[in-house]
This record gives structure tokens, sequence and C-alpha cells, in this order.
């Protein structure tokens, strides 16, 4: 059998992307690894893990990795699954938001891109303004008289994170190019970095007496609430890390064979993720020294690294770590950009003659700026409370995961309008779908709770006020104005386009 050359490839991709409705304006040079590469960066087994270590362990103990970690991986498995297998249906950089709008129309697609643009902003602002958290506490190592803590540290995260989108945004301008060699770069140093630290953890660094009872048989919390409470709670720590892999089908129309590329980097990122997400996690909890004093230290993870491995070690891995968040932060944007892009070219948002533009590199630079922007406006209300970090990572996964599971909710609604692609689930198609969707109802629930007791005004969970006033303004916005003139894709508006059909781009 004669293998397809690279050019036949891409230009088949053309031609399916030209069947719905599009041109191919950004650039397609990404290979398949490169394509998992920024869902596995995304994820970020070296960012999320860390970032939201403290919260996990004050929630529920070291539980919150020996046994939330594992269930949250296999039921986000299911979601992944389901999208990918969406994904090869619809090779587009709209995403979520075209596939929803496909299976159920122009108002199921809009809702989609809203909350799909929503999740992915605060996850951006999760990802850098936990970097800024850890930066801020290398900082301070060297220079004690830094601020940390109270509302001079508070103000020296958010430069630092306000330096830390800059760059980010600055890197992204650049070109898909940059991004996919950085983000190839950044799968190994991954991998590398989770293996080194868990074998520095394990070997080098002093333990329990009995590290399986205090790993896998501690349950404690400090919210306030009851353990079983407290450690349901603490699944937010593995279902914040495992978000973002959509960033693979938002790059499909910079990918080679986007009907199948996507879908495999897709359920890749969140299979492979899982597991090393999981060794480090277990490394990290075995090596906490005490519990109490971790907690109450101003990083926990740098206290674990540096008691357990000294100041020098410690600070190595430390860093190993910061680089790889940067590099998650990076991808995240990209994603971010690419989503605003796409919803724009279908003027789905405000500006979107703006927003859909390209720069000489073809690059979405006006989206990018947007991206970043939005991203730093979520993180300003850390100047005055002291739980938005984990309100806004809970915006960000419900925000995500309502979009993941819409298209997937659509596809049990009106089985007889989806034509699966090359890349298929077959049979178990609907319950791993019935799956997807139970798991992430229970989650929006779950993350919308209050996370300590007492509830004051400044440990407040925010996160559902946020939504409520997101539907607020939403629905109404949709119900007097949107509906009568957003229509969706092009191919809503005119039917599936032939391959000899003339397409015009919009200016």
């Amino acid at each position: 059998m004669k293998t397809r050359s690279e050019q036949d490839i891409v230009k088949h991709d053309e031609q399916e992307l030209k069947r719905f409705g599009y041109l191919q304006e950004l650039y397609r040079t990404m290979g398949g690894f490169s394509n998992f590469a920024i869902s596995f960066t995304i994820i970020s087994i070296l960012s999320g893990p860390l970032t939201l270590f403290a919260f996990g362990i004050s929630a529920s103990g070291p539980a919150a990795a020996a046994y939330g970690w594992p269930i949250v991986t296999i039921f986000v498995l299911f979601v992944a699954l389901n999208m990918a297998e969406t994904a090869s249906a619809y090779p587009t950089t709209g995403g979520l938001y075209f596939w929803s709008s496909m299976l159920g129309g122009a108002g199921w697609g809009w809702f989609t891109g809203w909350f799909n643009l929503i999740g992915q902003v605060a996850i951006t602002a999760g990802i850098d303004y936990g970097l800024a958290i850890f930066v801020d506490a290398l900082i301070n190592q060297y220079a004690p008289h830094f601020p940390v803590t109270g509302q001079a540290g508070a103000m020296a995260t958010l430069a630092i994170y306000a330096v830390l989108l800059l760059a980010h945004a600055l890197l992204n301008i650049n070109g898909v190019r940059v991004v996919a060699l950085l983000n190839d770069v950044s799968v190994w140093w991954h991998i590398g970095g989770a293996l080194l630290i868990v074998g520095a953890l394990v070997f080098l660094a002093p333990h329990h007496s009995d590290v399986w009872a205090f790993v896998f048989h501690r349950v404690q919390t400090q919210t306030g609430f009851s353990p079983w409470y407290g450690f349901l709670i603490g699944l937010l720590l593995a279902s914040y890390t495992i978000t973002g892999f959509d960033a693979s089908a938002h790059m499909s129309e910079e990918t080679i064979g986007a009907s199948n590329a996507p879908s495999w980097g897709i359920v890749l990122s969140v299979a492979i993720s899982g597991i090393v997400g999981y060794i480090l996690l277990l490394g990290m909890v075995s090596a906490i020294p005490s519990l109490p004093k971790t907690l109450a230290s101003a990083n926990p993870v740098l206290y674990v690294f540096t008691t357990r491995l000294g100041s020098a070690g410690g600070t190595l891995l430390f860093i190993i770590a910061l680089v790889a968040m940067f590099f998650c932060g990076m991808s995240s944007v990209t994603a971010n950009s690419r989503m605003i892009y796409a919803f724009a070219r279908d003027h789905g948002l405000p500006a979107s003659n703006q927003l859909r533009k390209l720069n000489r590199i073809r690059s979405p630079h006006n989206a990018i700026w947007l991206a970043v922007v939005l991203a730093f406006l979520l993180a300003v209300p850390a100047l005055w409370s002291s739980v938005v970090y984990s309100a806004v990572t809970s915006i960000g996964v419900i925000g995500l995961f309502i979009s993941y599971v819409a298209p997937a909710f659509l596809k049990l609604i009106y089985k007889e309008r989806f034509v699966p692609g090359p890349w298929n689930l077959g049979r178990f198609s609907r319950p791993i779908g019935i799956l997807a969707v139970a798991w992430v109802v229970f989650i929006c629930i779950l993350f919308s709770l209050p996370v300590v007791r007492p509830i004051t005004l400044a440990n407040f969970n925010y996160t559902p006020v946020v939504l409520v006033i997101v539907f607020a303004i939403l629905v109404p916005w949709y119900l007097l104005k949107v509906r009568y003139h957003f229509k969706g894709p092009a191919i809503l508006q005119h039917g599936e386009f032939s391959l000899d059909d003339e397409i015009v781009a919009d200016e």
C-alpha cells in the first residue's frame, strides 16, 4: 500500500477545511508530536500538581494524591475520548464551539464558545499566577526582605504575573513555529523533570518510618468540614491539572493529518499526564517532612524540596518546575488565542473583525493580546482575597468542562446528526459520552461549594457568583441581540461547501 506524502496529507486537510467553509489562513506546519506536545504542556504535570499542592494536602491530606488523582484521571479520560472522536469528525480550529454549532445549532455553539473562552482565560490566569507565586518564593529565598505575604506580597506577585503574561504574549506573536519548537522541548523537560524530582525525593531524601501508611492511610482535612467533604474538595488538585487538552483540537488547522493527529494528541496527553503526574505526586507526598510545618511554610513545594534535599538541590528542582510552568503558560496563551481567533472568524465576539486579524507571520496577534489582558484582570482581586487562586482555578475547571461536555451532550441528544470521522469509538461512543456528561455535572456542583469553614468574606468561594454573573450577562444578551444576527459557522449559513466552491474570507 502506497504511503501518502506529507504534501498529499496537507492538501487533503485543506480540502476538508474548505468543505467546512474556511480558507487555510494559518500555517499548517505542526506534526502529530507537536500537536500532542501542546496539550501535554498545558496539562503540565510540573505545574498544576505543584501550584495546587498546598491546596490539595490542606483539603484532604495525602489522600488528594493517593486516591484523588487516579479517580479524576479515569473520568477525565472519558471526557478526552469523547472529545477526540468529535475532533476527528470536525477538524477545525474552532473546536468545541464549531462542534456544538454543528450538532445543536448556532445558539449552542455561541454559549459553548463563551464558556470555553472563560475557562481558557481562567486556566491561563491559574497557570501564570501560580508561576508568579513560585517565582516570588524563589526570590524571597535569596532576598528575605522581598515580600511573599500580606498586601505587599500580593502586589509583588501581581507585578511578576504581569511580566510573565507579557513574555508569553511576545513569544506567541512570533508564530506557531517558535511555539511548536518550545512545546517539543517542553515534553521532554516535563517527563525528564518529573522523573528527576521523583528520583531525588525517593532515593536521596529521608522518609517517614512507614511511608505506605502515611501516603495511603492518612486522611485529614484543614477545611473545617468533615474528612469526606475535604477529600471531594481536594479533587480540584487533579481536576485543575488535567485540563487544557482541547488545545490539540484548537491547533487542528495548523496540524498535518488533522482528522487523526489531534485526536491522538488529546487522548495521549491525558493518559500520559495521568500516569507520570501520579508518580510525581506520590513522590512529593512521601517526602513531606511534617504536614503541619509544610502547610505553614511560605511555599510548601519549596519547603519539601529544600528540607529533604538541602538548599542547593531543592532549589535546583524548584527551578526545573518553574521552567515547566513557563512552558505551560506559553502554550495556554496559544490555545486561548486560537479559540478567540476561530470564534471571531464567525463573528461570535465583540470586535470580531479585529480579533480575527493575522500579522505578517499569520499569528492572531490581537487575539493573543486579548487573552493575556483578560487573564491579568481575572487575577486582580487577589490583592484583596486569600482564596482568589482556588476560585480562579475552579472557574477554569468549570468553564472548560462545560464547554468540553456540551458537544458530548448534543451527540447523545442528536445522535443522528453526528457522522464519525476516521478516529472514532464505535459502539462505545454512547456509554463513554454518558459517563463524560455525568462527571462534568458532578464537578460543576462540587467546585462551586465552600472550601473553608467558617465562611467569611475573605475566604468565600466566589466561583458560583462569577458563574451566575456570566449567565446573567450571556442569556439576555443572546435573547435580545445575538440570536438575530449570529448565524454560527459558514457551513450552517450556506450548507456544505464542495471542493470547487469559491470561499471568500471576510475582511
